[in-house]
């Protein structure tokens, strides 16, 4: 089994809906165990035009599926979800990405892992700093390398009282 982190969000037709429907597909997917779940946060989007706010979330599963097999099956749920991709950065009701997969470095014209821009971007490393051991990210980071991600009012946990599911 992989342990791979991924990466969930929406901002369109019932965010955070779609976000929890598609944690209990992957959690129901042949080959795919849920491990932990990030709280819900809610992020200011970026990209073209004026879009609503996203939900975010990151999901650690342990599975036995090839890493170009777990993105078909990410972009499956995503097809089931009606995800567009005619605009890069556009409103979406699915995004799904793969963030880690173990810790092998993938880089082929369909996948890259660690996915090249999670370490930029605070409603990837905020979801991910609620379940992934701290010495997983400095393998990536380097050791005397902090992760940093902020609070502030781009990202905000949506419900306060909310906690991370982790094992």
């Amino acid at each position: 089994m992989i342990r791979s982190y991924i990466a969930l969000g929406s901002n369109l037709n019932l965010p955070k809906e779609q976000v929890l429907a598609a944690i209990t597909t992957l959690a129901n997917t042949p080959d795919c165990t849920l491990i932990s779940q990030s709280r819900l946060y809610g992020s200011i989007a970026i990209g073209p035009g004026e879009q609503d706010n996203y939900v975010n979330a990151v999901i650690a599963i342990d599975t036995t599926l090839t890493a170009p097999k777990l993105l078909a099956t990410l972009q499956s749920i995503e097809s089931q979800h009606h995800r567009q991709r005619e605009i890069r950065w556009a409103a979406r009701t699915l995004d799904l990405d793969l963030l880690l997969y173990g810790t092998a470095n993938i880089q082929t014209p369909e996948l890259i892992v660690p996915h090249p821009r999670m370490f930029s971007r605070d409603f990837v490393l905020r979801p991910l700093a609620d379940i992934a051991p701290p010495e997983l990210l400095r393998h990536y980071l380097g050791e005397n390398t902090d992760i940093h991600y902020s609070d502030n009012d781009n990202l905000w946990v949506l419900a306060p009282d909310d906690k991370a599911i982790t094992p």
